[in-house]
């Protein structure tokens, strides 16, 4: 892509997850040449969407050009427990993403993944193949390019 602007908000619990999460976002940007990763970290899942919104507010408030997102990319591992609180958690989460990509018209990438047990964490951030920090800076830069070409009026493919 080359160019561009992009923030990262990652939590912390489940580090192990997370920051091979947050490396493997990190690498696949700075691959593509971006000119500016900027990387938040928080508690956890549930204090990701608040992050979220103020990097998307501040964004669109920007003066210039230079301090705008391009897009905020949303790290985060959730494990199911005995309870449903995990549920509710990513539910909430999910919807808060939502509305804040909408509200500010800054793409949202959402990788707050709502797992069943830690093998499955491992497949999903552990292993290079299908490490979904990758996957989450590829669709941050896809989105980045179509708004781009929306905002230029041409076709988003």
């Amino acid at each position: 892509m080359g160019g561009g602007s992009f923030a990262i908000v990652a939590s912390r619990y489940n580090a192990k997850y997370v920051d091979s999460m947050l490396r493997a976002a990190k690498d696949e940007l700075w691959r593509a040449n971006v000119s500016r990763i900027r990387i938040v970290r928080v508690p956890g899942a549930y204090e990701i969407p608040v992050t979220a919104g103020r990097l998307a507010k501040n964004s669109t408030q920007a003066e210039d050009s230079a301090s705008r997102l391009s897009a905020i990319i949303c790290l985060g591992v959730i494990l199911r427990g005995e309870t449903v609180h995990a549920a509710h958690i990513g539910e909430a989460v999910s919807r808060a993403l939502m509305e804040i990509q909408l509200a500010h018209d800054i793409p949202v990438i959402h990788e707050v993944l709502l797992l069943e047990n830690e093998a499955q964490a491992v497949v999903r951030c552990l292993n290079p193949k299908h490490n979904r920090g990758t996957e989450a800076a590829q669709s941050a830069l896809a989105m980045a390019r179509v708004m781009k070409k929306l905002d230029s009026n041409e076709d988003g493919q």
